[in-house]
């Protein structure tokens, strides 16, 4: 786990701190009011700064090697990359720069959020490649519609609320792995990408009962462990998109959905199985198996069991 907080008047001090927690660059404009405070919590493969300026600041940044999205919560962002120029505001949520590529814009008296990750998690997350040729990659900036761009900037919020912020949820490499996965596909889901979700032929003909009953044996075994849509797909001897399809065909949901009610079936009987010496909490239970928001978790459990997780904790 890593926290840290940065809280100054001095540009020189920014410019050296953003160069070092992120990447190197050059900071630059007129400034009267040079307050700055930035805040990090990161764990595993996930990192949520909070930042906030008090004055407008230009920047001229290396590429950073992760994929960086920022919600905007106040103040303006003009990004001026590859000679362009996209205004982003309240509401906004955007992937700065390709992982690969530098960065450049203006940052104007705004307070954002910033959540990276490892790009490699999208080519984990996604169905398939676009041409078997290579890593899933992000081919725009702004989510594809007003709804995406709801969806991401929440994605981000539960990150950052509900992971980062929890000090049990953070702790729990499950929880922080599913996290992960959860923002990666948010991502996809969101801004246009490589990876194809249609099936081939050959996923078409590899997609039968068999081997959705190779998944399911394999995630009964290993709901436990930090398994991605890949590991899966490879116990099956398919691919991720032959997976993704069988499943579709024949048990009506994607294989993370399963895999979500197998560690749900796990929480319900390790809270059926405490006594009231163990010591045992919901919330303990919660992050052992991958839910890292308690109220979350309780309004999952109740439609799965028709009662509060607290209740079968007492019974």
């Amino acid at each position: 786990m890593e926290s840290f907080v940065f809280d100054s008047a001095s540009l020189e001090a920014t410019e050296e701190f953003l160069s070092t927690a992120y990447t190197p660059m050059r900071i630059g404009g007129p400034v009267e009011d040079a307050r700055v405070r930035i805040s990090r919590r990161a764990a595993g493969a996930l990192s949520v700064d909070r930042l906030s300026f008090g004055y407008d600041m230009g920047y001229d940044a290396d590429s950073l090697g992760k994929v960086c999205l920022i919600s905007m919560h106040e103040g303006v962002l003009v990004d001026r990359t590859d000679g362009r120029e996209e205004v982003f505001s309240a509401g906004d949520t955007f992937l700065v720069a390709p992982p690969d590529r530098p960065y450049r814009g203006e940052v104007r008296s705004a307070r954002y959020t910033i959540a990276m990750f490892d790009p490699a998690l999208l080519t984990e997350v996604a169905p398939g490649l676009a041409d078997g040729r290579g890593p899933v990659r992000l081919t725009g900036h702004r989510a594809v519609t007003a709804a995406a761009n709801r969806q991401l900037t929440a994605a981000v919020a539960y990150l950052r609320d509900g992971v980062l912020d929890n000090p049990v949820a953070r702790e729990s490499e499950l929880v922080v792995s599913t996290a992960a996965q959860h923002l990666a596909a948010a991502t996809l889901a969101a801004l246009p990408h490589t990876a194809r979700t249609d099936p081939a032929p050959a996923d078409t003909r590899d997609a039968g009962p068999a081997t959705l009953r190779r998944a399911m044996a394999f995630i009964e075994d290993n709901a436990h462990l930090d398994i991605t849509l890949a590991a899966v797909a490879a116990a099956a001897f398919v691919t991720p998109r032959a997976l993704q399809y069988s499943f579709r065909q024949h048990a009506g949901c994607t294989p993370l959905a399963h895999l979500r009610r197998v560690r749900m079936a796990r929480a319900h009987a390790e809270l059926r199985a405490a006594t009231p010496q163990s010591g045992v909490t919901v919330t303990q239970v919660a992050a052992r198996w991958g839910f890292a928001h308690p109220g979350r978790f309780a309004e999952a459990y109740r439609r799965a069991y028709g009662v509060a997780p607290s209740v079968t904790l007492k019974r």
